[in-house]
């Protein structure tokens, strides 16, 4: 896109241009191309014939009763004389009118049904959901035939029975689609902004999922024919005067043996006009490949603030995130397991915390639980959970919309799926002021541009209206933050905001981080692998394996001082200049428990050199030790040098800032004291 083009015409041309070449693409397939003018001809025939032939097709000629094939009559005449081939014709326009109808009532209810679990209470959802389920059960054309009963026959009836027998197979889709939705980042970064269930539904899910439905309801069409000529043929759809080629096709059957062509041209009329419907669905299907599923050198860290102001600024504000024995209990198929167990940790103003460990250890499940995306059927438990100084446990889902929407802020770690596709980043940005703010579309969108100016985001007017695909990997991030700081946030959470970045874009997210924290006072809940990067970015680290919180100890001292030998053995696999490469890597043998098989006594002892039987009988209690570390094991490093460190950003496994407050196994709090305790 050329600079010199206005920030107002630029970003239009996405917009316009972006569903052009996935449907041109359709019609650029052979079959595509070919079932396209199969349906145009269909549709201007439909259109076209009545006003035609429609007189021709109504002329009785006593003369000329049940004739066969003539120069005179094409496909012959019916009983009253009238021409076939005009009363085939011109039956067009009302057998594919119905059949659309049908198709419209079935794809509306289906799409009804199938979007209310994610609107209605779970309760009622799961009602709605068991009964399209069974309903779905029954063949389509025999609830056509039994609602047909019920409504009677005709034209009415007809459509009424076929639209209620479509309509569950359309809701299973609807719902299916919207649940593979519904767990992408960009809809839990909805949620986390307070976005209600209606317009969670409208806005940010349906639209991802409106071009299979699109396609599955061209392909509906076709059945749909068939259908509604199989009631007409059977007299329960269609009355005379009118007739559709299903009663044609009823009136043909009868002499049959005498002139076949009375019964072969409606139903060659039906399978031409189902064939056109189903291969343009088919075609589309193929060419759009329905998407439901798929798609350095670094300053020193500045020297830590003194222990001193650290203290005060307690003293003089209240956590802003306070969490006690946090757990989270997944179903399984062999019983419950914990992936997060005996998590506590507070997080004050203006303070980063850093969270680290290998993959699986419950980093990321422990930020959704505390932001209160973790639903049913995971449980989530806590002795105390509050974000500033309200507690996050006893309020429903519409006052933790109000306090998490407005005063928490997530940073995924995908910021392609963190955003919705469909949307522009600026309309995304303006829906938090929208909804939270009660600002007008314009007010809004302002401030979205400002936003973005402040997260450094180049050219935000233009920007703003511009897709998530067209922003580069570290602009989507600073995006993303900017999304967060819509609405005045007390934290931060970042969940591997760095990941798939290169380093310069890595090292700029991390000080847009810290600019935040610093000119806000905003917290920051860091989730990383880089263990340096977290060391020279956050106060506090957080070392977690197995699902639990093993270290907790100052940032400063994280090269230095750890003693956890999980911490210690995270810290050696970071390789430096210094490494000798005729070596092979440090590595921590062995692989992490899984939850549901937790090893008796301490999770790392069957990886730990230090391990004994006490270690692999009984789970350690934190030890406090007088600066503030707080360690989970039995065996700690005493007295000897950490693994030297890195000077820049390593390349370790996982890593992370860790809590100040941890529970002991007994339900007390400990203090910290002159000396290590139990």
């Amino acid at each position: 896109m050329s600079p010199r083009r206005s920030p107002r015409s630029s970003p239009r041309k996405p917009h316009a241009a972006t569903p052009r070449p996935r449907w041109s693409a359709v019609a650029r397939t052979p079959l595509g191309a070919c079932a396209g003018l199969l349906l145009l001809a269909v549709i201007a025939l439909a259109v076209l014939a009545p006003v035609l032939w429609s007189g021709r097709a109504s002329v009785v000629d006593t003369g000329a009763l049940q004739q066969g094939p003539s120069g005179a009559h094409l496909l012959g005449t019916d009983n009253l004389g009238r021409d076939i081939l005009y009363r085939v014709l011109v039956a067009t326009r009302l057998s594919v009118s119905l059949a659309v109808a049908a198709t419209l009532l079935g794809v509306s209810l289906g799409l009804v049904l199938g979007a209310a679990p994610a609107v209605l209470p779970r309760r009622a959802g799961r009602l709605v959901t068991s009964a399209v389920n069974v309903t779905v059960a029954f063949p389509g054309l025999l609830l056509a035939l039994f609602f047909a009963v019920i409504f009677g026959v005709g034209a009415k009836g007809a459509v009424l029975a076929i639209g209620l027998a479509t309509a569950p197979a359309f809701a299973r889709l609807t719902h299916t689609l919207s649940a593979s939705v519904a767990g992408r980042d960009h809809v839990a970064a909805a949620r986390t902004l307070g976005v209600g269930r209606l317009r969670l539904l409208t806005r940010h899910i349906l639209p991802n999922i409106a071009e299979p439905l699109a396609v599955n309801a061209t392909i509906g069409a076709g059945a749909s024919l068939l259908a509604f000529a199989g009631l007409s043929f059977l007299g329960l759809g269609v009355q005379a005067p009118d007739y559709d080629w299903g009663r044609l096709l009823g009136e043909g059957l009868d002499r049959i043996d005498l002139t076949p062509a009375a019964a072969l041209a409606p139903c060659a009329a039906v399978v031409v006009t189902g064939l056109a419907f189903n291969l343009f669905g088919e075609a589309a299907a193929a060419a759009l490949g329905i998407r439901t599923l798929r798609h350095r050198t670094t300053s020193p860290r500045p020297a830590p603030q003194a222990p001193s102001k650290g203290s005060d600024r307690k003293r003089e504000s209240r956590p802003v995130l306070l969490v006690e024995d946090l757990q989270v209990a997944l179903p399984g198929p062999s019983g419950w397991s914990t992936p997060v167990r005996r998590v506590s940790f507070t997080l004050w103003p203006g303070e980063a915390v850093g969270v680290v460990g290998e993959s699986g250890a419950g980093k990321s499940l422990t930020a959704m639980a505390v932001s209160r995306l973790v639903e049913l059927p995971a449980h989530v438990t806590a002795h105390r959970l509050e974000f500033d100084g309200t507690s996050l446990l006893g309020p429903g889902p519409r006052e933790l919309r109000a306090l998490l929407g407005t005063s928490m802020a997530m940073v995924f770690q995908d910021p392609m799926s963190s955003f919705n596709p469909v949307m522009s980043v600026g309309r995304q940005l303006a829906e938090v002021a929208e909804h939270h703010r009660r600002l007008s579309r314009r007010s809004a969108f302002e401030q979205a541009v400002d936003q973005l100016r402040a997260v450094r985001v180049p050219a935000p007017e233009r920007r703003a209206r511009q897709y998530p695909h067209e922003f580069s990997g570290g602009m989507r991030q600073r995006a993303m933050i900017g999304m967060g700081l819509m609405g005045d946030p007390k934290v931060i959470i970042a969940d591997e905001p760095t990941t798939a970045l290169d380093v310069t874009v890595q090292r700029q997210v991390l000080r847009l981080l810290d600019t935040v924290r610093t000119e806000r006072a905003t917290a920051v809940l860091l989730i990383s692998h880089d263990i340096t990067a977290v060391a020279r970015t956050c106060d506090r680290v957080l070392v977690m394996y197995a699902g639990r919180i093993v270290e907790d100890l100052p940032a400063a001292g994280l090269l230095t001082e750890a003693r956890h030998p999980y911490t210690r053995a995270l810290l050696s696999a970071v390789p430096d200049l210094d490494t000798d490469r005729n070596r092979p890597l440090a590595v921590i043998p062995g692989r992490p428990p899984q939850p549901h098989r937790l090893p008796p006594g301490c999770a790392f002892a069957p990886r730990c050199p230090r391990s004994d039987d006490l270690c692999r009988r009984k789970d350690p209690r934190p030890v406090t030790y007088a600066t503030g570390q707080r360690v989970a094991c039995w065996h700690p490093v005493e007295g000897e040098p950490a693994p030297k460190a890195p000077p820049g950003q390593g390349a370790a496994e996982h890593g992370g800032p860790g809590p100040r407050l941890e529970r002991a196994a007994n339900g007390d709090v400990e203090e910290s004291t002159g000396g290590p305790t139990v």
